[in-house]
């Protein structure tokens, strides 16, 4: 009987080289853009007198939350029990799980890993039947459970609606043993519109006079609770509320950007560059260090490529792939040919469409580096992805873990 050796798609051996020795499309991490990243926004969130807990979900890559811990991360973000238990057995001791903690399955999943007690976990609440679901379950368990209420907007996500839910669910949480009250967490990143600037002013105002009326009360099981909140595109905004109302003063401030790490070509370069507007003392921002690599398939009609790239390889949710740089196969060293006047015009499950502007002479084999927008949706498609030096030799592999 002959073997089959199963090769986890995007792996690449330590030492291979991108255009000669990696089977393709790959995801492609630049080593010198991420360690860019991973400082600049550290720095920053320092310097507003905050802690960092970047948001997980984007990656998924415990190597990176180690990287990002080791740079002065306080903790790593997660969005559920899954993901939380993933980043535990990657090493991660501190998680905010930026979600209601809901059924017993998953409670079991937290309840096993309360069992060190040098494991800091926070979840988020904002229904009373949670809570109390909550209580019963860790109560049984003898175990305390901490636990933050989450705000929202109207018309948002999840969250209390109103200062009033708060205040309630708080008295709720008050009345279960096995819950802590450690905290209060909103996201803005729901928040849109022609005024979306001083709504999410207003919102993090909001937050943070919560914050206060509760330890005023008495609510909190933290002498110095957290107030978090920020996703990857407002986080300016809300350290700079955050710092006003010197939330770090009395408050543990916590920012969760997660996407900062890789950055992309797309959605959140907008977003960069709004920030890098409202910031003039900002002087460089984050680097794009996340690309996905893929062969010309074929060239059917003049000015017409059919890339080996698809739906199963890139996100396409917020902008279609932007075509970066072509490489010849095998070729090493290398040296990449601008290609970024090509459009990618539709992507199917495993092919790309992209029109070839005059001037561009691609060959069948050729390889492409593209850029991608939301990376969130483009890292999850992978297993393994390849870092790389400046020279384009794979330096590391990442797995993900989703």
């Amino acid at each position: 009987m002959s073997a089959f050796n199963a090769v986890a798609k995007g792996a690449a051996a330590v030492g291979a080289h991108l255009v000669r020795d990696v089977s393709l499309p790959a995801l492609v991490l630049h080593r010198d853009a991420l360690e860019h990243n991973i400082r600049w926004m550290q720095a920053f969130v320092s310097n507003s007198g905050a802690q960092l807990a970047p948001h997980g979900k984007t990656s998924m890559m415990p190597a990176l939350f180690q990287r990002q811990i080791a740079a002065g991360a306080w903790g790593i973000t997660l969005a559920n029990a899954v993901q939380t238990r993933a980043a535990y057995a990657g090493g991660v001791r501190r998680v905010l799980m930026a979600n209601q903690l809901v059924g017993a399955p998953n409670m079991a999943l937290i309840a096993d890993l309360l069992a060190d007690a040098d494991f800091d976990f926070h979840c988020m609440v904002d229904n009373p039947d949670n809570v109390a679901d909550l209580g019963r379950f860790f109560a049984a368990r003898g175990l305390r459970l901490n636990v933050m209420i989450e705000y929202g907007v109207v018309g948002g996500r999840c969250g209390c609606r109103s200062e009033q839910q708060v205040r309630e669910l708080a008295e709720a949480i008050k009345a279960q043993p096995a819950l802590a009250l450690t905290g209060i967490e909103g996201y803005e990143g729901v928040i849109h519109g022609e005024h979306a600037i001083s709504g999410i002013r207003a919102f993090a105002t909001s937050l943070v006079r919560l914050a206060v009326d509760l330890q005023n009360n008495g609510a909190f099981d933290l002498p110095k609770p957290i107030v978090t909140a920020s996703g990857s595109a407002w986080y300016d905004l809300i350290a700079e509320s955050f710092e006003e109302q010197n939330a770090a003063g009395r408050f543990l401030s916590v920012l969760r950007p997660g996407s900062y790490v890789a950055h992309d070509h797309g959605i959140y370069k907008e977003a960069q560059c709004c920030v890098l507007d409202r910031r003039s003392d900002l002087h460089e921002g984050l680097r794009p260090a996340l690309e996905v690599w893929a062969h010309v398939q074929s060239l059917p009609e003049p000015g017409f490529a059919v890339i080996a790239l698809g739906k199963r390889d890139v996100a396409y949710d917020a902008g279609l792939p932007v075509p970066l740089k072509r490489y010849k196969a095998g070729i090493v060293p290398a040296q990449g040919d601008d290609v970024s006047a090509c459009l990618v015009t539709a992507v199917m499950d495993q092919h790309a469409f992209m029109t070839v502007a005059p001037g561009v002479d691609l060959r069948v084999g050729d390889i492409i580096s593209f850029g991608t927008s939301h990376p969130c949706l483009t890292f999850d498609k992978w297993q393994v992805g390849c870092l790389v030096d400046e020279q384009l030799q794979v330096i590391e592999s990442l797995e993900t873990r989703f």
